[in-house]
């Protein structure tokens, strides 16, 4: 390969020198002949084919001379203006190929140089540092979605070894089953959300926008939960506009309320307070869904959109910290508006806004 480009670069020197030569040549003979015939007339005597021949050599030697010259400028320029950036730019680039994303492009000297290579190198720069944020959140991605996985997996095969216990009485061997099954319930719930997640980020899932009574739906939903807020003694407050009709994809949507609902019953303590409002405009419809829960601080209120982000380990175990990511992406798709409220040991409200009327989806019927 480098002795390719060396001949390559041999005959590209060789080539420049001739048209410099053609160029000088023709440049130099039309002087000279208007010199000499200019010179003849001022003067009144004709040159002698002795004196011509010498002015002629002189010339030659000039031309090659000249010819030389612009050639090694023009090499040097090259090497400096157009080869050398080139180079830079292609071992950069062989690099990221590799999987290398950390290189980056210094720019080249403005002075003699083409402003077009620092353009492509600033190109360059941006797309290696957006595959290097890529390439670390798929890292991230599989580490966490591996780490999620070993902990019921664990509990699988822990209670699956007790299981094989035949001395064990059926009250320990139902308790173990249950726990199996939970955690087997668990674990494909994951795989679920991960895959919904996946489809919503490379919009492979396209909303079916049709137009519903939107505090019907919340009902609906929030009823999934009745056994829920009855059996830890929640208090329960609605306060739904009637006939709020909205036009989005009715099946994304319950996604998002069945995710808000499910935190804010799984945060609340016995005896505490869920509250659902739902009020409208002629342009957006409001829900807000609160809660008397744990609450928590400003950092992780900052955090709780991202993937298996989850502020309170303690209960960690009953879910996977992809339900509000998922909910981010489902409000996001219908151009909506989410935002969170909390406060420490006195509760969250998570506040939600959705187009009533969304000129960017096409509604179907």
């Amino acid at each position: 390969m480098k002795k390719e480009k060396s001949v390559k670069n041999v005959i590209s020197t060789v080539s420049n020198f001739f048209v410099f030569f053609l160029l000088a040549a023709f440049v130099t003979t039309c002087c000279i002949m208007l010199f000499v015939s200019t010179l003849q007339e001022s003067i009144g005597r004709e040159f002698t084919e002795s004196e011509i021949a010498l002015a002629a050599k002189i010339t030659m030697v000039n031309v090659v001379m000249i010819s030389l010259a612009m050639a090694a400028v023009d090499y040097i320029r090259r090497k400096l203006t157009v080869e050398r950036p080139v180079k830079r730019i292609t071992e950069a680039t062989a690099k990221m190929m590799e999987g290398d994303f950390s290189v980056r492009i210094a720019p080249t000297s403005r002075v003699g140089a083409d402003d077009g290579f620092n353009e492509i190198i600033e190109c360059i720069n941006k797309m290696a540092e957006e595959l290097s944020g890529v390439e670390t959140l798929r890292t991230d991605f599989i580490v966490n979605v591996s780490h999620e996985m070993k902990t019921p997996l664990a509990v699988m095969q822990n209670y699956g070894t007790l299981l094989q216990d035949m001395s064990l009485p059926e009250e320990k061997r139902m308790e173990y089953a249950k726990a199996i099954t939970e955690a087997s319930r668990r674990l494909a719930d994951m795989m679920t959300n991960v895959l919904k997640l996946n489809r919503l980020q490379n919009q492979q899932i396209y909303p079916n926008p049709t137009t519903f009574d939107l505090g019907e739906q919340l009902c609906e939903s929030l009823l999934q939960y009745e056994s829920t807020w009855e059996r830890k003694n929640i208090a329960l407050d609605t306060d739904i506009a009637e006939n709020v009709l909205v036009c989005a994809d009715a099946e994304l949507l319950l996604l998002v309320w069945n995710n808000l609902f499910s935190n804010a019953f799984k945060f609340t303590e016995e005896g505490g307070r869920v509250t659902l409002s739902l009020t409208a405009d002629e342009e957006y419809a409001t829900v807000r869904i609160s809660d008397t829960g744990c609450g928590m601080t400003a950092e992780v209120g900052a955090h709780i959109f991202e993937k298996f982000y989850q502020g309170d380990t303690s209960r960690a175990t009953q879910g996977n910290g992809l339900g509000l990511a998922l909910v981010k992406r489902v409000v996001d798709i219908m151009e909506g508006e989410i935002g969170v409220e909390s406060a420490v040991g006195v509760g969250t409200t998570f506040t939600v806004r959705i187009r009533r009327n969304n000129h960017g989806l096409e509604e179907t019927r």
